[in-house]
């Protein structure tokens, strides 16, 4: 997996990519540089999901939806880039009548009720899923089975591209959000807020991927590698519970002095779960600390597998090529029992070769 998410770690990825690349110069020209979304821009968040997309091997028109998937606008997002009024034939020349068909049909299907019916194991026998439309349509959409499965799997990368703490509090409840009025919960609205990673997104993530295994959509797509292929579910309460674990080292609620409770918080939290890099990112790290040389070179080896398994940060503080980067440190320091006994020299570490 790593070795397949080295050519993503480049800036210029997308520039080689022979499907996206003739695409993103009319992308760019609409301004998503310069648009707020979530933990970034919304360019961070459209080249992120079709990052994810191209590390799951996705076929064209699903790397091409994940880069467009909110271009006509959305019930979340108010980013109009193309009206679809006007403009659906203007991007039905560039990227094909498969790809602009799915992002028009994801554009204007209703994603919550979508993702709800997902969860709740409503899809039909042959696989489709019908859904309210949203916006200026009217009435209802069948999806088919094809179409059900991209969308599962781009909400998936779409989900895991963006959602942290901050969208916890504000679309609490999601799929079925609460609305909460916005003065009376004012600290919760404050962006970027502490940067938690999520307490519930990657176990409707996991429930997400196991549709997939839905006799009528499994052999339609690539199936995303996260989460054992798919096969395995994450509980609602193992995800709050690794996050508050995790978190509590990250705040350094733990002793200060020795690592003992560090670690043992940490590897509880690796435990409940074990799908997400960064965690055992941390734990390599104290390892290492503690001069438990293998048990380093382990936790950093996962972690790395995860991380190219997601193509994206579950912990936003830091963009995902920086996790990927100081875990191959890890990893080397590991391997090469090179770990500085000093303090500042962290601060000279490099990649070797």
């Amino acid at each position: 997996m790593f070795e397949r998410a080295q050519r993503l770690l480049d800036d210029d990825w997308l520039s080689k990519d022979v499907d996206l690349a003739p695409v993103l110069p009319m992308v760019l020209a609409r301004g998503v540089g310069q648009d707020w979304h979530k933990a970034g821009t919304f360019r961070h968040h459209l080249v992120g999901v079709a990052r994810t997309l191209a590390q799951w091997q996705q076929p064209p028109d699903v790397r091409l939806l994940g880069l467009l998937h909110s271009v006509y606008g959305n019930a979340f997002v108010d980013l109009v880039k193309f009206d679809a009024g006007t403009e659906r034939g203007r991007l039905r020349e560039q990227v094909g009548d498969s790809a602009e068909h799915l992002v028009y049909l994801f554009c204007t299907a209703s994603r919550a009720q979508f993702t709800q019916r997902v969860l709740d194991g409503e899809i039909d026998t042959d696989g489709g899923v019908t859904v309210e439309r949203i916006g200026k349509t009217q009435g209802t959409v069948r999806l088919s089975a094809y179409e059900v499965a991209a969308f599962i799997v781009v909400t998936m990368a779409d989900f895991m591209e963006q959602w942290f703490s901050w969208q916890d509090d504000i679309f609490s409840g999601f799929p079925q959000v609460v609305a909460r009025p916005q003065a009376e919960h004012w600290m919760a609205s404050l962006w970027p807020g502490p940067m938690r990673p999520s307490a519930r997104v990657v176990c409707q993530v996991s429930r997400l991927g196991a549709a997939l295994m839905h006799p009528a959509l499994r052999d339609l797509l690539p199936l995303p590698p996260v989460f054992g292929g798919c096969k395995q579910i994450l509980t609602a309460a193992d995800d709050a519970a690794a996050t508050s674990l995790y978190w509590s080292v990250i705040q350094q609620d733990q002793p200060l002095v020795q690592t003992d409770a560090a670690v043992a918080v940490l590897e509880q939290a690796v435990r409940h779960n074990p799908w997400v890099g960064e965690p055992q990112m941390v734990l390599a790290q104290l390892y290492l600390s503690g001069g438990r040389r293998d048990e380093a070179r382990m936790a950093a080896e996962s972690a790395l597998q995860l991380l190219s398994q997601w193509g994206n940060a579950w912990d936003k503080r830091v963009q995902w090529e920086g996790w990927v980067a100081w875990t191959r440190i890890l990893l080397q320091s590991a391997t090469h029992d090179s770990w500085p006994e000093r303090l500042d020299k962290l601060n000279n570490l490099a990649l070797r070769g």
